[in-house]
C-alpha cells in the first residue's frame, strides 16, 4: 500500500486511534498538543501498542524525540516543529517524515528537508484550529502537484467526503480528514465511505 493511504484521518485521542484501527484504516495520525515528553511518551506508546500487528500505520505528530525513542515508523511535523527538529536524527532512525505547508516559502523549506510527503492546507475554511493562512482552494492542489512531481501530496483542511473525488482529480494523492470523521453523526459509516472510495480509486 502507498504511504500515506489515500484516506488519512487525524485524531487526538487513543479512543479514536483504537476505533479507526478496528475499522481497518491504513494511516492514522495522532495529534495531541502541549504535552511534556513523559506524557507524550505514555500516549504514543499506548497508540503504537494498539496499532502494532494491524494494518494501521500510526503517525506521530510533532514529538520527534518521542518518535525516535519509541521506534515509531512515521512522523509528521509542522513548520515550527521542523525548525527545531533534528532531521538527520529522524532519518537515521528510519522514520518517514511528512511536513505541513501553507505557502510557497513553507513549501521550499519543506522540500529542502526531503520529506516523504507534503501536506497542503487549509484547502477550505476550518474551525478546528486558528489559521493565519487563507483557504488554498482546490486549484492550488494542481499547481503544487506539478511542482513536487512524484512526491505524495496530502490535502487537508475542512474537507468532506463529498469533495474527495474533485480533490483527487486535482492531483492530491491523499486527503487528511479531521472533523468529517470526528464530528460526523455516524463516524463508522463515514469511515466506510472513505475507505470504499479509496479502494475504488486505488
Amino acid at each position: 500500500m502507498p504511504y500515506p493511504d489515500r484516506f488519512y484521518p487525524v485524531v487526538d485521542t487513543i479512543a479514536w486511534v483504537k476505533r479507526l484501527t478496528q475499522l481497518g484504516v491504513g494511516t492514522v495520525q495522532l495529534r495531541a498538543k502541549d504535552l511534556d515528553d513523559a506524557a507524550a511518551t505514555t500516549l504514543f506508546r499506548e497508540a503504537l501498542t494498539l496499532t502494532n500487528g494491524t494494518k494501521t500505520k500510526l503517525v506521530v505528530n510533532d514529538y520527534w524525540r518521542v518518535a525516535i525513542d519509541l521506534k515509531a515508523q512515521h512522523l509528521h511535523l509542522g513548520q515550527e516543529d521542523l525548525a527545531e527538529a533534528d532531521v538527520a536524527a529522524i532519518r537515521k532512525a528510519g522514520i518517514t517524515l511528512g511536513l505541513s505547508t501553507h505557502d510557497e516559502e513553507e513549501l521550499e523549506t519543506a522540500l529542502r528537508a526531503k520529506p516523504d510527503y507534503v501536506a497542503l492546507g487549509p484547502i477550505f475554511f476550518t474551525t478546528l484550529k486558528s489559521m493565519r493562512f487563507a483557504p488554498q482552494g482546490i486549484p492550488k492542489i494542481s499547481v503544487w502537484k506539478k511542482r513536487i512531481g512524484t512526491l505524495p501530496l496530502v490535502a487537508i483542511g475542512g474537507i468532506k467526503f463529498e469533495q474527495a473525488a474533485e480533490i483527487f482529480a486535482a492531483g492530491a494523492d491523499s486527503i487528511a480528514v479531521v472533523s468529517d470523521v470526528t464530528q460526523h453523526a455516524d463516524p463508522d459509516a463515514r469511515v466506510h465511505q472513505w475507505l470504499g472510495a479509496s479502494a475504488k480509486a486505488a
